[in-house]
């Protein structure tokens, strides 16, 4: 499947725009990291483009969401992908460094657009890395993301300084995609 593809299936199967561009970020950031890691940056993207395709299905059903994502993929993508899209909801234990870091960065994400949302400006070009991790140790601040399984980056040989630093490069560089 092609990042056009996946884009296109994505459109097709989630209706709220702002999940989509979650999607989008977690892409940016899943190639950055497969980047930093020397891994292939296209699958590592379309794990994190593809991994809340069933939300719209599932969203009142969390014990589905995962599952119905491979469902609807089908043959399209590899294992490696499907597990990954797995682990990030803990429908399987994260083993691989994809799945690992696919599990951290889904919070992450809208971790970092609530910092950049917080902000007269409401770009991410003003958060910086001591900015979130200031956030971070706020427990009221974007309550929904989960702070240990952000902090879950040090399973793939990262402080949380240095994932927040390559997370937040990656989400600057589709800022204008993304409206922030």
């Amino acid at each position: 499947m092609t990042r056009q593809e996946a884009l296109e299936l994505l459109k097709q199967h989630v209706s709220n725009k702002n999940l989509v561009n979650h999607c989008i970020a977690c892409e940016a950031i899943m190639k950055r990291l497969a980047k930093h890691f020397g891994e292939d940056e296209e699958v590592w993207g379309l794990a994190g483009l593809l991994h809340d395709l069933d939300y719209d299905y599932t969203k009142d059903k969390p014990e589905e969401h995962g599952y119905k994502s491979v469902e609807i993929l089908g043959n399209s993508v590899s294992e490696e992908i499907k597990n990954a899209i797995l682990a990030h909801c803990e429908k399987k234990t994260p083993e691989t460094l994809m799945e690992k870091a696919l599990y951290a960065v889904d919070p992450t994400s809208g971790f970092i657009v609530a910092a950049a949302l917080i902000k007269p400006e409401k770009k991410l070009a003003v958060v910086d890395v001591e900015f979130l991790k200031n956030r971070f140790k706020e427990k009221g601040f974007a309550r929904g993301a989960n702070r240990e399984q952000m902090k879950s980056c040090e399973n793939i040989g990262l402080s949380l300084k240095e994932f927040y630093s390559l997370s937040l490069e990656a989400m600057k560089s589709i800022a204008e995609e993304i409206g922030l």
